[in-house]
């Protein structure tokens, strides 16, 4: 522990086995020291309802906020583990994490953005592109999201669907838009939002991308919106030439659900490496479904019984990827090959 010269007590963070040092001032969470000084740990919601940041603390003192029990157990905290999101260090810590990024965080960026495109794929999924300052040079990890900013300090989190190099051609985001009804920013985006209206964004956050460092096949586990942050990674393997073996397994209620199915099979025809999956739980007879049913998850294990040679990058509700990382691991995935972006709704974040 020490103090800065403004007279506010810090605190030094290690994360192992990286060797990754930082401060947190007293009160700071670990997760924002984190972000603040460009040291990339693993997190998602940001809000206690996920988990995707919990780690292992060595050594020191930690005192959590508000955080859902799914998130953390009493158990899990018991044995150690923290999350970093709302943890709060009370001494100088040394923690484990072994997702933590050589490369560091990509810098975070405030800007103004303007809506170009609305497009309903689906009764309730909205494409919608937003087009960047052209001053700006946004730069993001496929996989990763921003944050609208909104009014009364309200945030709302959105996973970027296209790959950094297309902003090349064209600078703007692409972002999939699940309406929940009720919801302050979707009710919006379904009814009053028009192209050309102004928003401001806040990114990239996350820490969900794909590590080009190995060579394991790879299984891409999505449901429903969840797709946005996978077809953005899928979009970046095909740019980069990356041919490791990939399975997308993509699960929806009704088939309607597969908003982009036709953009996946065009994908199949372009990169031989890729195979798609798709699987829907809840098929009514007017559906005439004839292709895989029940949970999403549950089709990865009945493919892959054993799962110890994969790496495994899941988006979808908190549920999903619980259930899904508790499995797999029950099928021999080594904890450090799960990559892990649970969307949580206000609803979710309220339940802490």
């Amino acid at each position: 522990m020490c103090s800065s010269q403004t007279g506010v007590t810090t605190f030094k963070i290690t994360v192992q086995p990286s060797a990754r040092t930082f401060s947190a001032d007293a009160g700071e969470t670990i997760l924002a020291a984190a972000i603040r000084q460009s040291v990339g740990m693993p997190y998602g919601c940001k809000d206690g309802a996920c988990g995707s940041c919990k780690c292992k603390k060595l050594e020191g003192t930690v005192v959590h906020g508000a955080h859902q029990s799914k998130a953390l157990s009493e158990d899990e905290e018991a044995n150690g583990l923290i999350l970093t999101c709302c943890g709060v260090a009370l001494s100088d810590l040394v923690l484990e994490s072994r997702q933590v990024t050589e490369i560091g965080a990509l810098p975070i960026r405030k800007m103004p953005t303007r809506v170009s495109l609305l497009e309903k794929k689906s009764h309730d999924v909205m494409l919608m592109r937003l087009q960047l300052p052209a001053s700006e040079n946004f730069t993001y990890h496929a996989g990763q999201y921003v944050e609208f900013l909104l009014q009364g300090g309200m945030r709302r989190s959105y996973s970027m669907a296209n790959a950094p190099h297309t902003q090349a051609e064209c600078s703007g985001l692409e972002l999939h838009i699940r309406h929940l009804p009720g919801g302050y920013f979707t009710d919006q985006v379904f009814g009053t939002l028009k192209e050309k209206d102004i928003l401001r964004i806040e990114g990239p956050y996350g820490s969900f991308f794909l590590r080009e460092d190995s060579a394991k096949p790879i299984v891409l586990l999505a449901a429903g919106t969840g797709l946005a942050p996978l077809k953005a990674i899928i979009e970046h393997m095909q740019f980069k030439g990356i041919t490791r073996p990939t399975t997308l397994y993509w699960g929806g209620r009704r088939p309607q659900d597969l908003y982009l199915d036709a953009w996946v099979k065009t994908k199949l025809l372009e990169m031989p490496q890729l195979r798609y999956v798709p699987v829907v739980s809840e098929a009514q007879a007017e559906d005439s479904w004839s292709g895989r049913t029940g949970f999403v998850h549950r089709a990865v294990l009945q493919d892959l019984p054993d799962l110890s040679p994969y790496q495994i990058y899941a988006c979808g509700t908190p549920l999903m990827v619980e259930a899904a990382r508790t499995d797999f691991a029950s099928a021999g995935l080594p904890p450090d090959e799960f990559y892990a972006d649970a969307f949580t709704s206000e609803a979710d974040k309220a339940a802490t």
